[in-house]
């Protein structure tokens, strides 16, 4: 019994990393609460960089990395997960200027693949920005929708 257990676990593991993804590059939009310009990029069977410079509400302007690893969970439909950097200039609630900033930021969200080159996502973003140093802000409410074309 102990050692059917591992088996089991890993033929799920294995079956569910396996099934139907879409594993195209990809560039569109995201709307947060302002606009990204996206594009992702395979890098193997089931990871991904995505690669997103949005200007938000505040007039903050990020580069933004996040490597995904993402997993089918039926035909067109994968989820994902990752963690990245984040690079720009940030514009402080004091409105004391522009400050660069630098961050780590997570993600993990749902996509939809259509029969067409279309990608439809719903993802959760939080951040973190670590400098400006003595105003370290972390963003909770980080939810977005995109729209890509694979190709």
């Amino acid at each position: 019994m102990k050692k059917l257990f591992p088996a089991i676990f890993l033929l799920f593991a294995v079956a569910g990393i396996a099934q139907a993804q879409t594993m195209d590059k990809a560039i569109g939009i995201r709307i947060t609460d302002g606009a990204e310009l996206s594009f992702q990029n395979p890098l193997g069977n089931s990871t991904r960089a995505e690669l997103d410079l949005g200007i938000y509400g505040n007039n903050t302007v990020l580069l933004t990395g996040i490597h995904q690893w993402v997993s089918g969970l039926q035909e067109g439909i994968n989820w994902y997960a990752g963690l990245g950097p984040q690079v720009g200039l940030w514009n402080k609630k004091d409105n004391s200027g522009k400050h660069f900033a630098l961050g780590i930021a997570g993600q993990v969200g749902i996509e939809y693949n259509f029969d067409a080159p279309v990608q439809i996502s719903l993802d959760y973003r939080p951040g973190w920005m670590i400098i400006p140093t003595g105003h370290n802000y972390f963003s909770w409410f980080a939810v977005a929708l995109g729209l890509r074309y694979r190709f």
